[in-house]
């Protein structure tokens, strides 16, 4: 595993710093292929963080055209622009072929994020977690060497479970923005208030809503472990961030399902010993 202190470039320093989970992960990669899932996962921070660094909704538009011209460039349609993440971004495609519609799609994903409607339904919720998460698993697997179509499914599962993990772990940080990404449909099922979230009021109503979505992040981690038999060893450093959702939806499930509460909120300290295990034991 990599020293996680020193020579990083600086795709690999704004992963740690922004992305530490997926930071992680990368250690496991091969030397060689490190530098491109630091690429990829700088660039996913830069398109994430959209919603955060804008005032309205038509300069997070400009933002995101911006990287879609980027990625573009990368391809060799129009000039690459001169950006400490798009250089090693267009490496990465260069030298593994990455497949174009992935990184567009990731960036479609991020309209919604300019939209603070909340989500109407789980289903709604769960088809958010995809296009925000699933494409950057299968970027990573194409990074890895791991082209085959067979990897789709597995991508998909793991990318989800990711993405509603994150999401449940970020309820307090979304309240801060007066935004709310649980689904409305069984907030109102559980009678649980929607400005209680928004106030950061811990109300008993808001753990059943939390519970069902813990439980689709889990089913979906089930479903990508089914497929490990047709997944070859090295896609396993794409898959590890499936260990860092089971042991965020773990935390969860210790504080009964408040997503309030400090130990779900705090760095998990088991996550480097679950990711080395799981690493050795070829397992995701």
């Amino acid at each position: 595993m990599a020293n996680t202190a020193t020579g990083l470039s600086y795709c690999g320093r704004e992963v740690r710093k922004y992305d530490h989970d997926r930071f992680l992960t990368c250690l496991f990669a091969p030397a060689e292929r490190r530098e491109g899932l630091f690429a990829l996962y700088a660039f996913n921070v830069e398109v994430a963080k959209t919603r955060e660094v804008v005032s309205e909704p038509m300069l997070g538009q400009m933002r995101l055209q911006w990287w879609r011209d980027a990625v573009a460039g990368a391809y060799g349609e129009g000039t690459l622009p001169e950006h400490a993440v798009a250089r090693p971004l267009a490496a990465v495609v260069a030298a593994q072929g990455l497949t174009r519609s992935h990184f567009e799609r990731l960036i479609d994903g991020r309209e919604a994020d300019l939209d603070d409607t909340q989500p109407a339904t789980l289903t709604c919720l769960a088809n958010y977690a995809e296009v925000t998460s699933a494409p950057l698993v299968r970027l990573a697997l194409e990074s890895l060497g791991a082209h085959a179509a067979a990897q789709g499914p597995v991508a998909r599962h793991v990318g989800i479970a990711y993405a509603l993990a994150g999401i449940l772990r970020a309820v307090p940080h979304h309240a801060r923005q007066r935004r709310l990404l649980l689904p409305a449909d069984r907030m109102a099922a559980h009678g649980a208030r929607a400005r209680d979230v928004l106030e950061l009021r811990a109300e008993p109503a808001l753990k059943p809503v939390v519970r069902e979505v813990a439980a689709a992040a889990r089913e979906h981690l089930a479903e990508a472990r089914a497929l490990r038999g047709a997944v070859p060893r090295a896609a396993l450093p794409a898959l590890l961030p499936a260990v860092v959702a089971a042991t965020h939806l773990d935390a969860l499930a210790r504080a009964d399902h408040d997503v309030f509460a400090a130990r779900v909120q705090l760095p998990n300290p088991r996550r480097q010993i679950r990711l080395a295990w799981a690493a050795l034991r070829r397992r995701y």
